[in-house]
């Protein structure tokens, strides 16, 4: 009898589990790279339930770069493109019709790194060297290009090898002479054994967000309520892994794929901390945009070559959903 008991019992909370999965709304991220460290405050879903809170069932599609998640969110992989805004330029130059929802890291974290005795001080040393980048469509390869036309320079003036995400090895052995990276790729960098390095930060040129959640222009008018909810668990995710960084680095542990190293894991998470916050973040609140900055990055990129339309931010920038 008892058995019996017990076993109704698990079938009654089975049957529930599937109910409540069934009452949740499936939301994916097409994310730019791999699960890793930095992006803990999505991959702890399973541990804190954000998104479950708020009724969505959370997926993550890894990518290799801003480019690639645009492209898995247009072919249906996914709901929202995790991406940087020189993949939002140009994907909206090629004619695609997409909003950008909510600002990510708000801080530009992209650079160029090279060890000293390569004599690389500025972006104009670039030319005719050769370059590592994390893909053809990451916003490492972008925000290279920014760099080398900000300075006359073009593609064809260097010579980009694709290196993979985080991967510091062809810098370090000598197969290239620079590689453009984030911030948390050089700290991972000097941890692999990266010596004395030049780094041309792209901030001190253009201090656009890193990231953003980007979605079709028919995906924002048909789900605002839904989107609405999603944003609202992604900022309680962010601003959990602010206040509580040492916890974060603990779940990181288990669920991001290059966190075994937990004080590794805190230092990465406090370094994506820093960019996830802003001058507009603290007066107006996380994920919020500072539309001049956006419009003089698509002007930047117009200007110099990188992108052939005129594009106007404050048709394409929706700060509607963002939590208050």
């Amino acid at each position: 009898m008892i058995i019996r008991t017990l076993t109704a019992f698990a079938v009654s909370v089975l049957v529930s589990t599937a109910a409540q999965a069934d009452d949740l709304d499936k939301v994916t991220i097409a994310g730019w790279g791999k699960a890793i460290s930095e992006i803990t405050n999505i991959l702890a879903e399973p541990d804190k339930g954000f998104f479950k809170a708020h009724g969505i069932d959370l997926g993550y599609v890894p990518g290799t770069g801003g480019g690639s998640a645009i492209i898995n969110m247009l072919t249906g992989a996914a709901d929202v493109a995790f991406t940087d805004p020189s993949s939002f330029y140009q994907a909206l130059d090629r004619g695609e019709n997409l909003v950008a929802i909510y600002n990510i890291y708000p801080q530009n974290v992209f650079n160029v790194v090279s060890p000293v005795d390569r004599g690389i001080k500025s972006a104009a040393d670039l030319k005719g060297k050769t370059i590592g980048v994390y893909s053809l469509n990451s916003g490492t390869r972008q925000n290279l290009l920014f760099l080398l036309h900000q300075v006359g320079l073009s593609e064809a003036d260097v010579k980009i090898q694709v290196t993979g995400l985080l991967n510091f090895a062809p810098v370090i052995q000598g197969q290239v002479d620079a590689t453009a990276a984030t911030d948390t790729g050089l700290y991972v960098g000097k941890l692999k054994g990266l010596s004395a390095v030049n780094v041309i930060n792209v901030k001190d040129s253009l201090n656009v967000p890193s990231d953003m959640f980007v979605v079709t222009a028919d995906y924002y008018q048909a789900n605002k309520k839904l989107l609405r909810r999603f944003l609202s668990a992604y900022r309680d995710s962010a601003a959990w892994m602010i206040a509580q960084p040492e916890e974060a680095a603990k779940i990181a542990v288990d669920r991001s794929i290059n966190g075994r190293n937990e004080p590794v894991n805190l230092d990465i998470i406090k370094i994506r901390n820093i960019s996830a916050q802003s001058e507009t973040t603290k007066s107006k609140g996380l994920g919020h945009f500072d539309l001049d900055v956006l419009q003089l990055g698509a002007d930047a990129y117009l200007a110099h070559g990188l992108i052939k339309s005129k594009l106007n931010m404050n048709q394409v920038i929706k700060s509607d959903l963002i939590p208050e």
